[in-house]
C-alpha cells in the first residue's frame, strides 16, 4: 500500500517533515510512505491548466496511485500554510483528475507555539471536507512546543505524542483497508 505524505512546511529541516518520517515507522510492513514535494509548485492559476506545469504533473503522478494520505502541517497565522493550500488547490482541479476525492487522509501537525496546530487543523479539516476526502477524525495529533519534543536527530521523543501518532496511523490504515475492499 502506498501512503503519500504531504508536508505543509517548505523548510529543509521541518519538524513536520520529521513527523511524517516518524509516522512511517508505524505503517504495516506491506506499506510505504512517499513524501511528495510541493516546494516547486507555481501558485495556482487556472490560466496554466491548458498546459500544466511540470511540477504539477510530477505531483499528480505521485499522488494519483496513493491508497491514502498523511498530511503534516505547521500553523501559520492561525491557519494552514500557503504552500499546502496551493498544493491542495492544484490537486482539486478536474484537469489533474482530482486524485484526492474519496481517499482516506489523516492529519497532524507540530509547531514551536504553545497552542499547537489546532486552528490550522480546523481549517484543514474544512478544506478536506470540501475536497470530499475520507478524514480520520480521531485521534488528533497536535504537537505544541515541538522544539522540546524532538531530539537533535529529528526524532520525536515525546511518548504521549508517539502513542497518539501510532493510533492515528492505525486509524488511517483501517480506512485505507476498508476503501480497498469496496473496490
Amino acid at each position: 500500500m502506498k501512503i503519500v505524505g504531504i508536508c505543509g512546511s517548505l523548510r529543509s529541516n521541518s519538524i513536520n517533515k520529521a513527523l511524517l518520517v516518524e509516522a512511517s515507522k508505524f505503517l504495516p510492513n506491506d506499506s510505504e510512505l512517499v513524501i511528495a514535494d510541493i516546494s516547486n509548485l507555481p501558485l495556482f492559476d487556472s490560466d496554466l491548466e491548458g498546459d500544466l506545469p511540470v511540477s504539477v504533473k510530477e505531483l499528480v503522478a505521485i499522488v494519483s496511485d496513493a491508497d491514502g494520505y498523511l498530511i503534516s502541517c505547521p500553523e501559520y497565522n492561525s491557519s494552514i500554510t500557503g504552500a499546502l493550500k496551493n498544493a491542495l488547490d492544484w490537486l482539486s482541479r478536474p484537469v489533474t483528475g482530482t486524485p484526492l476525492v474519496n481517499k482516506p487522509v489523516a492529519i497532524m501537525g507540530a509547531t514551536p507555539g504553545v497552542l499547537a496546530t489546532i486552528r490550522a487543523q480546523m481549517h484543514l479539516r474544512e478544506i478536506l471536507f470540501a475536497l470530499n476526502m475520507d478524514l480520520v477524525r480521531r485521534p488528533e495529533l497536535l504537537i505544541g512546543q515541538a522544539l522540546q519534543k524532538f531530539n537533535e536527530h529529528g526524532h520525536l521523543t515525546d511518548e504521549r505524542a508517539l502513542s497518539i501518532m501510532e493510533e492515528l496511523v492505525q486509524q488511517l490504515m483501517k480506512k485505507v483497508n476498508f476503501s480497498l475492499t469496496k473496490v
